[in-house]
C-alpha cells in the first residue's frame, strides 16, 4: 500500500546492596524476602532492558517455606512508572499501586520452588526499583518468619484449577494445511514450530556489542522457541532480529527490507530491524519473543519460491497483538510486489491490521483486519466503509485473508479462545484492477508493498499457503493456535 536506542542492562544485587542503593535513590534491581504463613519468600526485581521512556523487567518469586496455592504480589512505584504489558500473570494498577496475580498455570509454588513473570513499562525521568513487596498481603521482612504461638497461619488464597497450555500438538498449523490439500509455502514464527517435525532455527539475532549473530531454535522438535538461548546471547547488550526463517523448506526467509518506493531510515535506505526483546510472550508455558514493529521497521523477501502469482489461489494467517497498532501505512503480512514499488491495483494480497481509514474501514474506531490489495485496503466488496468488518482488539488476534479467482475472504478470532468469525466472503472488490488479480509473490512483514513504513504492530507467527484453504482447515488451525496458550 502507498504511504499517505536503546541500552540493555541486567543486574542482580544482594539485599544489603539493594537497601543501600534504594536509600541513595539509585536502585534499579532488588531482592526482598517476604513472609507467607509459616514460611517466607524471596522476590528479585531485575530490569532486563531499558530504552528511552520504556523498560523491561523480570520478577522472580522464590518460595522458602510452605507450599503456596495461588498468589498475589503487590508493590508501589515511586516515580510514576506504569506497566504497559505483562506476561505469566495478570495485573491491575491504580496510581502507583500494582497488583500482579498468578496465571492459571503458575499459581502453585512448592516448598523450595519458584515462579516468575515479566513486564514492559513506561517511565518519565528516573526509574527506581520498588522499595518493598508484599506476597498475599504479607509485607517483605528481610527474612523468614513463623506465626506467633497459638496463631493459625493465614491461608493463601486458593485458585480454582483451569486448563494449562497444551503441549505441542502432533499436528501443527502447516501439517493441518497440508492435510487439507493447501500446503504452506512460507511459515514464519519467532515463538514456536509450525510443523510437528520441525527442529530447525526460527530466527536469528545480532547483538550490538560485537555484531555477532546467533540462530534461535526450538526447545525440542515441534515445540516452543528457545528464548533462554536469546537471553544468554543478548545479556548486557541489545539484540536485533536479523532474519525470520521459513520453516516450509522453500527458503522464503524474511530479512531487512530494502528501499523501494520509499526509503527506510537505516543505512542505504533499508528499513530498521526489530529489537529482539520488545515483544515477550508465553507459548506452551514457555517464554518466547514476538516481532515488535515500530514505525520504520520492516522485513521482506522479493525472490520467493512457490508463493502465488497472478490470480493463483492462496491463503494466509497471522497471529498479531491486537492491542498494538496505529494509523500508519501499513502493517501487512503477505503477498506483495517483487520490486518494492507500487505496481498498480491487484499486485498485492496481504493481511492488514490497524486503524487507518484512508482507503477503507469497518465499524467502530478500529483496529480492523482488512486486505491490502494495493491502492486499497478492503474490508468487503466495496471500497471504503463496510459494516460487516468489526473493530477487533483481542490481546492475541488470529487474522486470515485468502483469495482465488474472483473470490476472497476475511476471517478473524481471538487467538486465546474460541473460534473464527467470517467478516467477508464473496467476490473481488467492486473496483477496477482487482479481477483478475496480478499478484507478484514477494512476502512482506510490517510494511506496505512500496516499502511504506509508518505502521506499528506485533507479529508472532504466520503462514502462506498454496491453494485456497477451506473453512474447516482454518478452524482446525485456530484450535491449534488456541491450544498453544499464548499469554
Amino acid at each position: 500500500m502507498r504511504h499517505v536506542s536503546s541500552f540493555h542492562r541486567r543486574l542482580r544485587l544482594s539485599a544489603a546492596a539493594v537497601a543501600a542503593l534504594l536509600t541513595a535513590g539509585v536502585g534499579v534491581a532488588g531482592t526482598h524476602a517476604a513472609s507467607a504463613a509459616a514460611s517466607g519468600c524471596k522476590v528479585t526485581y531485575t530490569v532486563t532492558n531499558q530504552w528511552p521512556g520504556g523498560f523491561g523487567t523480570n520478577v522472580s518469586i522464590d518460595n522458602l517455606g510452605d507450599p503456596v496455592n495461588g498468589w498475589k504480589l503487590t508493590w508501589s512505584f515511586s516515580a510514576g512508572q506504569t506497566i504497559t504489558q505483562l506476561w505469566n500473570g495478570t495485573y491491575t494498577q491504580s496510581g502507583s499501586q500494582v497488583t500482579v496475580t498468578n496465571a492459571s498455570y503458575n499459581g502453585a509454588i512448592p516448598s523450595g520452588g519458584s515462579t516468575s513473570f515479566g513486564f514492559n513499562g513506561a517511565f518519565n525521568g528516573s526509574n527506581p526499583a520498588p522499595s518493598s513487596f508484599a506476597l498475599n498481603g504479607v509485607t517483605c521482612t528481610g527474612g523468614v518468619t513463623s506465626p506467633s504461638p497459638g496463631t493459625s497461619p493465614t491461608a493463601s488464597p486458593s485458585v480454582s484449577p483451569s486448563a494449562s497450555p497444551s503441549p505441542p500438538s502432533s499436528r501443527q498449523p502447516c501439517d493441518i494445511y497440508a492435510a487439507g490439500g493447501t500446503p504452506c509455502v512460507a511459515a514464519h514464527s519467532t515463538t514456536r514450530a509450525l510443523y510437528a517435525n520441525y527442529n530447525g532455527s526460527l530466527y536469528q539475532v545480532r547483538r550490538s556489542s560485537d555484531n555477532t549473530t546467533r540462530d534461535i531454535g526450538v526447545l525440542s522438535t515441534g515445540s516452543a522457541a528457545d528464548a533462554a538461548a536469546q537471553d544468554a546471547f543478548c545479556a548486557s547488550t541489545t539484540c536485533l532480529i536479523t532474519k525470520i526463517y521459513d520453516q516450509s523448506g522453500r527458503n522464503n526467509h524474511l530479512t531487512q527490507a530494502p528501499p523501494g518506493g520509499f526509503s527506510g531510515p537505516a543505512a542505504g535506505g533499508y528499513d530498521n530491524l526489530a529489537t529482539a526483546t520488545k515483544a515477550p510472550t508465553t507459548v506452551y508455558g514457555q517464554k518466547a519473543y514476538g516481532v515488535y514493529v515500530d514505525p520504520g521497521v520492516g522485513y521482506r523477501n522479493n525472490a520467493t519460491n512457490g508463493v502465488a502469482r497472478g490470480d493463483q489461489p492462496e491463503g494466509m494467517y497471522a497471529v498479531f497483538d491486537g492491542t498494538h497498532y496505529n494509523g500508519g501505512c501499513c502493517f501487512d503480512y503477505g503477498n506483495a510486489e517483487t520490486n518494492s514499488r507500487d505496481n498498480g491495483n491487484g499486485t498485492m494480497e496481504a493481511i492488514y491490521f490497524g486503524n487507518i481509514k484512508v482507503w477503507g474501514y469497518g465499524t467502530g474506531n478500529g483496529p480492523w483486519v482488512m486486505a491490502d490489495l494495493e491502492n486499497g485496503l478492503f474490508s468487503g466488496v466495496n471500497p471504503g466503509y463496510n459494516a460487516n468488518d468489526p473493530s477487533v482488539n483481542h490481546r492475541y488476534l488470529t487474522a486470515i485473508v485468502k483469495g482465488e479467482p474472483n473470490h476472497w475472504a476475511i476471517r478473524a478470532g481471538n487467538a486465546q479462545s474460541g473460534g473464527l468469525s467470517t467478516f467477508y466472503d464473496g467476490k473481488r472488490p467492486n473496483a477496477s484492477g482487482y479481477n483478475p488479480m496480478k499478484k507478484e509473490g514477494a512476502i512482506i512483514l510490517g510494511i506496505g508493498g512500496d516499502n511504506s513504513h509508518g505502521s506499528a504492530g506485533t507479529f508472532y507467527e504466520g503462514v502462506m499457503t498454496s491453494g485456497y484453504p477451506t473453512a474447516a482447515t482454518e478452524n482446525e488451525v485456530q484450535a491449534n493456535i488456541v491450544a498453544a496458550g499464548y499469554r
